[in-house]
């Protein structure tokens, strides 16, 4: 049964081949709890296809607005988090129970979940999915981590000289 949600959400998906059935149960599940579900493909799980332009279309629809949230699937869900994340504004987080999910939200504001296929159930992925969807950020001490990436994407240095640490 879905969980209730505070509002509705425009949510983009995607997957490449070895996330597509956890990513189409995820889609599914979050239509079903009445959120508009944009899946950015793959379409099938038969074809061998690449995890970054799927990973990179969800995190441009994000940052972008066109979607308010994202939830992006691989085979581990690596590979598609390395790829959301390098599209500004996206916070992509690699989640794999709902204590990570919950705290990819309260802590980092992430925009983005990222799960993997071959290494999470579809019933704990719900869960994730569900709890990162349903909890707030903290703000406070978070507020000044979460700056300190946004001017490191905007080419700005971050404690000293440009690609300091």
């Amino acid at each position: 049964m879905p969980r209730r949600y505070n509002r509705p959400m425009r949510i983009a998906v995607g997957s490449d081949h070895a996330g597509f059935d956890l990513k189409t149960a995820l889609a599914t599940h979050m239509a079903d709890a009445g959120h508009q579900v944009e899946d950015l493909g793959t379409d099938s799980a038969d074809v061998s296809v690449d995890y970054p332009v799927f990973g990179l279309a969800v995190g441009r629809a994000v940052a972008a607005g066109r979607a308010d949230r994202g939830i992006c699937v691989c085979g581990t869900g690596i590979g598609i988090s390395i790829a959301a994340n390098k599209v500004d504004g996206v916070r992509a987080a690699l989640v794999h129970d709902v204590t990570t999910a919950g705290l990819s939200r309260r802590h980092n504001d992430a925009n983005v979940v990222c799960l993997g296929g071959r290494t999470t159930g579809v019933a704990e992925a719900i869960d994730a999915v569900d709890t990162f969807f349903t909890t707030e950020f903290e703000g406070g001490r978070h507020v000044a981590r979460l700056a300190e990436i946004a001017e490191f994407e905007s080419g700005q240095s971050v404690n000293g000289a440009p690609g300091s640490p």
